[in-house]
């Protein structure tokens, strides 16, 4: 099958174009930059010079293909409105393209406030707060699942915060240059909050079964470990660092972690039961806390 890829180089789209080739799939990736051109050559894809505003490029390829992963997003925080309003018109024009042909659909999304005060499950739907176009990624999800029922089979990937492994330069990456900048490895208040978290290899895994097996509507979980509290990610941090330990008040997290507060400062504990029931999935690879013990974070 021939797939057209979105963030086909990303840190989790490039695991995912690995597994789509090992496969025997072959893979068309939108390549923003010669180098990102250059890269998907190298694992073996075809390279579509393109960026994710070029929307008749975006429709054409899904035209010309067996389905669409899109994995791709604007990660611009200084003009995170306009970076949803990029995404809903890449959504849209995906499910346009692919309606009534019954071919797939799987979008990156996300498991963060889905169920802030229990364990979040496959079955929760995004929050009001997450649909429509002025919400957090142009309410992607919300907006792609209307087309479920529209012969396009939508399947959302809601990935942990923490995606990690070698070379992760996320959530985990940021915190550890906190910690430096700031001489201490910090939590929220008490840091019960916990974190999911996945391997970045394991969700690379579970993104191609989901194409494989996934029925529309149903949304799967990126998740290897339900939740991690945010004290013991301070503390593998301190540890890593030779760093103090220290509780940052909630009303100053802003001030101690920019951005980031706000997301560390979140309950995100998710299951991915009914994922790994539905798709088989079993992750294998490095807990979070083993990733950072293993110093990958400290180079």
């Amino acid at each position: 099958m021939r797939y057209f890829v979105t963030g086909a180089t990303g840190w989790i789209g490039s695991a995912v174009t690995a597994e789509l080739l090992a496969a025997g799939h072959q893979v068309v990736g939108l390549a923003r930059s010669d180098a990102s051109a250059a890269k998907l050559t190298a694992l073996g894809a075809e390279a579509l010079p393109g960026t994710l505003t070029d929307l008749d490029v975006l429709r054409d390829a899904a035209a010309a293909s067996d389905g669409v992963l899109h994995l791709g997003f604007v990660h611009d925080f200084d003009h995170f409105a306009e970076s949803g309003r990029i995404e809903r018109a890449v959504v849209q024009t995906f499910a346009d393209t692919l309606t009534g042909s019954d071919r797939p659909f799987l979008l990156a999304s996300g498991v963060a406030g889905l169920a802030p005060d229990r364990v979040a499950t496959e079955h929760d739907h995004v929050p009001e707060a997450f649909t429509g176009p002025d919400a957090p990624r142009g309410g992607s999800e919300a907006l792609a699942l209307e087309y479920a029922d529209k012969g396009v089979r939508v399947v959302p990937l809601r990935f942990a915060p923490t995606v990690h492994g070698p070379g992760d330069h996320g959530f985990t990456a940021r915190l550890v240059e906190i910690a430096r900048e700031r001489g201490v490895a910090a939590y929220i208040d008490e840091g019960t909050n916990r974190w999911a978290a996945a391997h970045r290899l394991d969700v690379g895994r579970m993104v191609v079964l989901a194409l494989e097996k996934a029925p529309t509507g149903q949304p799967v979980h990126g998740v290897a470990e339900e939740g991690i509290a945010t004290r013991d990610i301070a503390a593998a941090i301190g540890t890593g660092l030779g760093l103090p330990i220290l509780s940052v008040p909630r009303d100053s997290a802003d001030e101690h972690f920019g951005w980031l507060g706000r997301f560390f400062g979140m309950n995100g504990a998710t299951s991915s039961a009914r994922t790994r029931e539905l798709l088989g999935w079993a992750p294998t690879h490095a807990t979070l806390l083993e990733d950072i013990a293993s110093g990958s974070y400290f180079g």
